[in-house]
């Protein structure tokens, strides 16, 4: 089973910038066949959304529309982290950020991963 931990939230005006780590202890991820790691966020009363993705091997990235050219993921193999660059936050970024890791293919569904981080508050003052 993959541990994750996540580092990196905090309080930040908008238009400032976050980069957020996840790092992944239990299996080295590179000898997995196949795997994928995400990160999500959830909103006071909302429901937990994707934000971006990157697959493990290969280095493909998904994104959100809403994080699209402000949010870029990395991952850093030697290190087994995954990254999430955060440009030009905005208020309506505030949420928990959670990072995910699935054996697999891209899924936008949370259902579908297996190991979660324990989150790290994102907070964007207007």
């Amino acid at each position: 089973q993959v541990q994750l931990v996540e580092s990196g939230g905090g309080l930040v005006q908008a238009g400032g910038s976050l980069r957020l780590s996840c790092a992944a202890s239990g299996r080295t991820l590179s000898s997995l066949i196949m795997y994928f790691m995400g990160w999500f966020r959830q909103a006071p009363g909302k429901d937990r959304e994707f934000v971006a993705g990157i697959s493990w091997r290969g280095g493909s990235t998904y994104y959100v529309d809403s994080a699209k050219g402000r949010f870029t993921i990395s991952r850093d193999i030697a290190k087994n982290t995954v990254y999430l660059q955060m440009d030009s936050l905005r208020p309506e970024d505030t949420a928990v950020y959670y990072c995910a890791g699935r054996s697999g293919t891209m899924n936008y569904r949370a259902s579908e991963y297996t190991s979660w981080g324990q989150g790290t508050q994102v907070t964007v003052s207007s």
